[in-house]
């Protein structure tokens, strides 16, 4: 007998971009060279004063539970580097430290969305924000935010798109799977809007902080609607710039009872984050900050030759840009000239199956025509990915 599921795991589909990994690590079990330019990983280890306090932690047998919201001095740290680098003011029992930058978005998207709310999401967006809202018994609103306009919302698209039944308004800068990045005056621009609807909060998801190389110096949602204190929440963690993705460390700040009613959620399902990860968590936010520094200048360095190297395809346009690791080429001029290809997932495949480099299709990101590449690979490796991927296009018909 079929086991009878429930109606909201029918309302979403499994993590394209872990799909897509999960595919070319089957590929390289079975022999095949594949790149895998699928995956938001840094190929950096993760840095030695970091692993040297995980370590010292085990030593000192700091294995047990702990808060439910994470160890007062970590929460500390997370409240000094809200002030040193965002100008916001977050006491640490406005903080809450969770099983990633994920689980902080799902405890808050639990914490404050009924049935029949809607959220907001610009479109293209991280895979997992529509999925949330679905779980939460919310309605996803996507507003496409397009090339033309550098993948960015504008307030009329805003205005345009609230409505009664809209609680959350998602923003992600820097951008996954764009690079996109705000300005302050942009999100200054977003907030005159917010300022009108008192019922709506807002989420700023900043995963990308710190890879960033935009003219203007970051600029979070708050730090430009310092008015929106108690209607905003900013999301954090130290998965991507310290390189410290499997040890799953993310973080919330909040209004208190926002962030209490998420300490509540998180209670009855992983009640604290791993003890021996929060050590090391707190020596990646209060320590020697030169990796990353230096972990961005690669980045950066990466992500020229690629952008470069798309727009020298045929059919691709990739714009650049100010954040991330990740580039994300138009390829609609490409799949004009490839009859037998009939848009992005099929193109995927086609690259996937051709040339063994994965890529994840737009279309998981509300982009269809699209393509993410990562290049949290080495320089090396995205050389030989651009080679395998021009030789396929060639081979398949598509001019040099």
């Amino acid at each position: 007998m079929k086991p009878s599921l429930s109606a909201r795991v029918g309302r979403i589909k499994p993590s394209p971009t872990l799909a897509v990994t999960a595919r070319a690590q089957e590929l390289r079990r079975e022999g095949r060279d594949v790149i895998g330019l699928g995956a938001g990983e840094p190929d950096f280890d993760t840095p030695d004063h970091i692993k040297a306090a995980a370590i010292e932690a085990i030593h000192q047998g700091f294995t047990k539970y702990t808060a439910v919201d994470g160890i007062i001095e970590l929460r500390e740290a997370i409240s000094d580097k809200f002030r040193r680098d965002n100008e916001i003011e977050y006491a640490p029992d406005q903080i809450l430290v969770s099983v990633g930058g994920k689980h902080s978005l799902y405890n808050l998207f639990e914490a404050v969305l009924n049935p029949g709310d809607e959220v907001i999401i610009p479109a293209p967006y991280w895979v997992s924000y529509p999925a949330m809202a679905l779980l939460a018994d919310a309605e996803p609103v996507i507003v496409s935010a397009g090339s033309d306009q550098g993948f960015k919302l504008r307030p009329e698209q805003l205005a345009s798109a609230i409505e009664d039944q809209t609680r959350l308004f998602v923003l992600n800068s820097p951008s996954n799977p764009t690079g996109a990045a705000y300005t302050r005056p942009e999100l200054e621009a977003l907030a005159e809007v917010l300022r009108e609807h008192p019922r709506v909060l807002i989420v700023t998801d900043d995963m990308y902080e710190h890879i960033y190389w935009g003219s203007e110096p970051f600029c979070s949602f708050l730090t430009a609607a310092p008015d929106l204190y108690e209607r905003t929440i900013t999301i954090n963690g130290v998965s991507k710039v310290y390189s410290m993705t499997g040890w799953r460390i993310g973080y919330a700040g909040g209004p208190a009872a926002i962030i209490a009613a998420m300490r509540k959620i998180q209670s009855q399902s992983t009640s604290n984050p791993c003890a021996i990860a929060q050590k090391a968590a707190l020596a990646a936010i209060s320590g020697d900050q030169t990796c990353v520094t230096e972990m961005n200048e690669a980045f950066k360095q990466r992500h020229d030759y690629l952008v470069a190297e798309l727009n020298e395809i045929p059919g691709f346009r990739c714009l650049p840009g100010a954040g991330t690791f990740y580039a994300f080429p138009d390829i609609t001029g490409a799949l004009e000239t490839l009859p037998d290809i009939s848009g992005d997932i099929p193109f995927s495949e086609f690259l996937l199956e051709k040339a063994e480099v994965a890529v994840v299709p737009g279309s998981a990101f509300g982009a269809p025509g699209h393509i993410r590449l990562s290049f949290a690979c080495g320089e090396e490796t995205l050389e030989t990915a651009v080679g395998r991927i021009r030789s396929a296009l060639q081979g398949a018909g598509l001019a040099a």
